[in-house]
């Protein structure tokens, strides 16, 4: 055994480990460090205080930012196979008389394109890109209204708002930029958190949250909901068993599109 580490090279080590890594186990960084479990967990706790990382189940995993809101073809071109599997699941969970909310971006267009053929199922969206690529739909389908966001080819503001008080919805499906256990379920513009906060409001059933692997532990600018407001997250494979873990532990079931 070597000389031993002082904090700051500790916790230099530490970050330089999650930023190849993303996650970390408490057993693994005391066998990089060569020290006391004690020790490990004082280090993740002052690295969280500072903001770089988030304290899990038996580890941490590495807060990333998403500062900026990407245009829409730039974020489809991201997980392209695993956003299909995670919408085609999300889809079959929806049933003949659900009323159903589905917000914006890459992973709930997915969703809206399998849902099946059946005039029993009711959506209502703010997404005006599946509304483009759906056709057909062979079920009832409403764009909310609003004002047109460009970036994200969605709507939203107050016309959009004050459609969704006139709609009870038996469940939602939401898409997010990032999620974590600290800050929850986050989107990049306060347009599209103000939707989706109404949303999960006039929602009187589940919140299924529909997110690739690379979206946990991203932290975007706007909350819209807390871990505890959320019922399930349909995933992808790279999705961590620690992680898994964690959420189970606060009731969150885990489903891996496969």
């Amino acid at each position: 055994m070597g000389k031993p580490l002082i904090p700051a090279q500790r916790r230099e080590k530490i970050q330089e480990y999650l930023g190849l890594h993303q996650i970390a186990r408490t057993t693994d960084l005391m066998d990089l460090l060569e020290t006391s479990e004690a020790t490990i967990r004082r280090d993740l706790e002052w690295l969280e205080q500072k903001g770089v990382l988030e304290r899990t189940h038996g580890g941490a995993i590495l807060n990333q930012r998403a500062l900026l809101e990407q245009e829409y073809q730039q974020r489809a071109q991201n997980f392209p196979e695993e956003k299909r599997l995670i919408g085609e699941f999300a889809a079959s969970l929806i049933e003949g008389g659900d009323i159903v909310f589905i917000n914006s971006g890459t992973t709930a267009t997915q969703v809206l394109k399998y849902i099946r053929h059946d005039p029993r199922i009711t959506v209502f969206t703010n997404n005006v890109n599946a509304a483009l690529e759906l056709g057909e739909p062979g079920f009832h389908y409403y764009l909310i209204g609003g004002e047109f966001q460009s970036r994200s080819n969605s709507l939203a503001g107050r016309f959009a708002l004050a459609n969704l008080e006139l709609v009870i919805a038996n469940k939602m499906i939401l898409g997010v930029d990032g999620i974590s256990l600290k800050h929850g379920c986050t989107v990049p513009t306060n347009a599209e958190a103000e939707v989706v906060r109404k949303m999960i409001d006039r929602t009187k059933g589940q919140v299924v949250v529909v997110a690739d692997h690379s979206k946990w532990g991203t932290v975007s600018n706007f909350p819209v909901a807390t871990i505890d407001e959320i019922d399930k997250i349909i995933t992808d494979r790279g999705f961590s068993s620690e992680t898994r873990e964690d959420l189970a532990e606060r009731s969150v079931e885990v489903l891996v599109a496969k």
